[in-house]
């Protein structure tokens, strides 16, 4: 237990103080049992099943234009803590660029401190930076003095499967994060076709949903070889 310097119970792992709390840990992780409850956790949390759709969540995930919820205080160390993300970093087909390990949570801050890293001057940096919360983190940014930096060369857009999600009413996203403005402020993003009648419209010159996939695959994969599996 944190912070408990009494000696330990034989065959356990408390002392006899907090063996409740060793014994109801046994039994909720025990070895038979450990990979279905998690297995129907996750089912019970990301499955929209209408047998479930007044279930429980024991983790509830902030909006995407929202600042991360706060972690939890473990109070023992029965089982071995575990990452909160792995975020990586992909070109536009979807391999990966890198990579790192977030602790606790994806915060804007270790967003724009994996990026310095991965892009360290000018000439590396890459026109366009596509995530989710990209308003988030450009927003930290401005207010951290990054952005004087970062404005020479890149700008944060939101992929289009996120973007209908964040708030009409906020100006700095849909200004500047949009990833298909139809004001010429992006023509590298907006392309303009003809149709077989010849009649010219609008159209997105790259697909942000298939490189957030893809990336979302390449995550899976990261995580199966950090876990052994």
């Amino acid at each position: 237990m944190r912070d408990c310097h009494h000696l330990k119970v034989a065959g356990t792992q408390t002392c006899q103080q907090h063996q409740d709390r060793w014994y109801n840990h046994v039994v909720r992780h025990g070895r038979q049992s450990l990979l279905g409850v998690r297995r129907l956790l996750r089912r019970t949390e990301e499955e929209n099943l209408p047998w479930l759709a007044n279930a429980p969540r024991l983790h509830h995930a902030p909006p995407h234009d929202e600042p991360a919820l706060a972690v939890p205080h473990n109070t023992n160390y029965f089982i071995a803590p575990r990452f909160y993300c792995v975020e990586t970093i992909c070109a536009p087909c979807g391999v990966v660029i890198a990579w790192a390990k977030f602790a606790k949570s994806e915060s804007p801050t270790h967003i724009l401190n994996f990026l310095q890293q991965v892009f360290p001057t000018e000439e590396s940096r890459p026109a366009y930076i596509c995530i989710d919360k990209a308003c988030m983190v450009l927003r930290t940014s401005i207010s951290n003095g990054s952005w004087e930096m970062w404005k020479q060369t890149s700008r944060f857009i939101v992929d289009s499967y996120h973007y209908v999600n964040h708030r009409t009413t906020d100006y700095l996203c849909r200004k500047w994060c949009n990833p298909a403005p139809l004001n010429g402020s992006a023509p590298n993003l907006v392309v303009v076709e003809h149709d077989r009648d010849g009649r010219q419209h609008y159209k997105r010159a790259f697909n942000t949903q298939v490189s957030i996939y893809l990336q979302s695959l390449q995550n899976i994969e990261l995580n199966m070889e950090l876990t052994g599996m």
